[in-house]
């Protein structure tokens, strides 16, 4: 079983920046979506950020213009640099990868709070 391990998470101030990483355990076949979802305790999971197998990147409003994601297609790794770092950005972040063959993995997420 595939799992997918993110880092880069913490404690910033607003206006600060990260830079999220997700691994995977093994590599991966028959990507087609790798993206990143926030969620906050009792709030449902929202949509950050996705790039696709053609490469076109996709990002939510809430996030557009600040954070950048990318994939090193080598080894399967996924990242999101996060900048002008706003409070209402904290969060937990998971990433997400989406294969034909309606394969779906998450990973178990990393913390990031922005607080002055």
């Amino acid at each position: 079983q595939v799992q997918l391990v993110e880092s880069g998470g913490g404690l910033v101030q607003p206006g600060g920046s990260l830079r999220l990483s997700c691994a995977a355990s093994e590599r991966i076949l028959d990507i087609y979506n790798m993206g990143w979802y926030r969620q906050l305790p009792g709030k449902e999971r929202e949509f950050v950020a996705v790039v696709n197998v053609d490469g076109d990147r996709h990002y939510g409003d809430s996030v557009r213009g600040r954070f950048t994601i990318s994939r090193d297609r080598s080894n399967d790794t996924l990242y999101l640099q996060m900048n002008n770092l706003k409070p209402e950005d904290t969060a937990v972040y998971s990433c997400n990868v989406q294969c034909y063959g309606n394969l779906d993995y998450w990973g178990q997420g990393t913390q990031v709070t922005v607080t002055a």
